[in-house]
C-alpha cells in the first residue's frame, strides 16, 4: 500500500468525506489575480515542505438553515475542533513513516477583534483545497465544492513526503447566481471597492463579532443559499426559494428555524 493510500484509507476510517494533494510548488505558479504573497506560501511557514495535504469535512445544511443560531454555533465549533485534531494525528502518521509534518490549524487568529484590525490568517486553507483539487472559488470568495457547495471547513498537514498530486479543478462550480450576493445582510459582498470574488472583510468579521456576543456566531448566510453542492438534493433543498420567509409553501421549515433562533441565544 502506497502511502497516499494509507492517508486516504486513514480519513475513511475517521470519516473524513475529502481529502486532496498538492505539491508545493503549485504556490509558485499564479493562476489569479491577486494571487498568494509568498510569505503565505506552505515553503515559507514550514521549509522543507513537499506536499501539502488538505481535509475537509462538510458543514451540515439543514444545521446552517438555523444560522444565526446555537446550534449552527455549536455545529461550527465541533467541526472545527474535529478538523484540528484529525490534521494533529494524519500529521503523526506521517511522522511515524518518518517524514516531517505539521499540523496547520483551522483557525489562524486569536479572535474576532484581532480579525477586524488584522484580516488575514498567516495560511489560507481555501486556496490549498483549490489547489488540492477539491473544488472552485465562488463569487462569494469560498471554495465551492461538487459534494457540499460552499459548506465545507477544511485544515491543512504540510509534510516532507513527496505523495502523487490531484489536479486542480478545471472551469467554475459558480453559477454566478448572486444569491450569496443577495443574501448578505451587510453587503460584504456587494462592495463596489472591492473586485469581483473579494469580500469586505472588516464587514464580514463586524457582523461575526456582533453575534459572538449573542452566542450565535458565525453568520453563514452566504453559503447556506448557496445552490451549488449534492447536498441540496440529498436533503431536499434543490429549490432555493425556501429561504424567503413569504413563501408559505415552506412555512414548515420556516417555523422549525425559527424556533430554534430563539434559543439559547441572546
Amino acid at each position: 500500500m502506497t502511502l497516499k493510500h494509507k492517508i486516504i484509507t486513514k480519513c475513511r476510517e475517521l470519516d473524513i468525506p475529502m481529502v486532496g494533494f498538492a505539491p508545493a510548488q503549485r504556490w509558485d505558479t499564479p493562476l489569479f489575480e491577486p494571487w498568494i504573497p509568498e510569505e503565505f506560501r506552505p515553503r515559507s511557514i514550514f521549509p522543507g515542505t513537499k506536499t501539502v495535504i488538505v481535509i475537509g469535512l462538510p458543514v451540515l445544511l439543514p444545521i446552517i438553515e438555523t444560522s444565526p443560531s446555537i446550534l449552527y454555533h455549536e455545529l461550527y465549533r465541533t467541526i472545527n475542533t474535529l478538523l484540528d485534531a484529525y490534521g494533529y494525528r494524519i500529521s503523526l502518521s506521517l511522522i511515524g513513516e518518518g517524514f516531517p509534518s505539521v499540523w496547520i490549524p483551522r483557525d489562524g487568529y486569536g479572535s474576532i477583534s484581532v480579525l477586524k484590525e488584522k484580516p488575514l490568517a498567516f495560511f489560507s486553507h481555501r486556496h490549498a483545497a483549490f489547489l488540492a483539487g477539491l473544488g472552485t472559488f465562488g463569487i462569494n470568495n469560498m471554495l465551492l465544492t461538487e459534494k457540499y457547495g460552499p459548506r465545507v471547513r477544511f485544515a491543512s498537514i504540510f509534510t516532507a513526503a513527496d505523495l502523487p498530486p490531484d489536479p486542480v479543478m478545471k472551469g467554475s462550480l459558480c453559477t454566478q447566481c448572486m444569491q450569496c450576493v443577495e443574501a448578505c445582510p451587510v453587503k460584504a459582498l456587494d462592495n463596489r471597492e472591492y473586485p469581483e470574488g473579494l469580500t469586505d472583510k472588516k464587514a464580514c468579521a463586524e457582523r461575526s463579532e456582533a453575534l459572538y456576543k449573542r452566542y450565535i456566531s458565525p453568520c453563514g448566510f452566504c453559503i447556506k443559499v448557496c445552490p451549488i453542492g449534492e447536498d441540496r438534493k440529498f436533503f431536499n433543498r434543490e429549490d432555493c426559494g425556501i429561504y424567503d420567509e413569504e413563501n408559505t409553501a415552506f412555512d414548515q421549515y420556516h417555523r422549525a428555524w425559527n424556533h430554534v433562533r430563539s434559543y439559547g441565544g441572546r
